[in-house]
């Protein structure tokens, strides 16, 4: 992705909206001191260029039962298995985040689930059946300090 130029009402626009994604844009416009129509604009462009690539609600695991977070390194025995494995993590609802890595493992998995039981049954009836896969290490968040989508969005380009 092209790295796109934006200027200083840019970052306060998206340094707002990772604070808060349905601040109204009539009071982005008072807080900047500009119309509404321009905020709009700004967000449009910004949508458009893929910057801002979705919206969405911060839900609280616990009160829905999801009160499991866990954090497993995976090892794959060969690349050749790279394509059926992420295909299986973008359609699994539990795993938030997949991150590809440097070191003892080749992908990194934040799992959220209900249970060390529902934690069991992911990884050995689900990970550990796909192909490829040579290794698991799993490490159980006690608890979460801070887990946040924000960006550090300081400064204009």
């Amino acid at each position: 992705m092209k790295l796109m130029s934006f200027d200083e009402l840019d970052v306060k626009i998206l340094a707002a909206l990772s604070q808060d994604g349905r601040v109204r844009w009539s009071a982005l416009a008072d807080r900047f001191g500009v119309s509404a129509p321009a905020i709009a604009d700004h967000v449009r462009r910004l949508e458009n260029s893929g910057i801002i690539t979705g919206y969405s609600v911060q839900i609280n695991a616990v009160a829905v039962g999801l009160g499991l977070i866990a954090f497993v390194s995976i090892t794959l025995d060969h690349p050749r298995h790279r394509a059926d494995f992420l295909n299986y993590v973008q359609h699994q609802a539990h795993i938030q985040s997949c991150h590809h890595v440097i070191g003892e493992s080749d992908y990194l998995l934040k799992i959220c689930c209900a249970s060390t039981a529902d934690l069991e049954r992911i990884l050995t009836e689900e990970i550990k059946a796909l192909p490829g896969i040579q290794q698991t290490r799993t490490t159980i968040a006690l608890s979460s300090v801070k887990d946040t989508a924000a960006l550090p969005i300081d400064e204009p380009n």
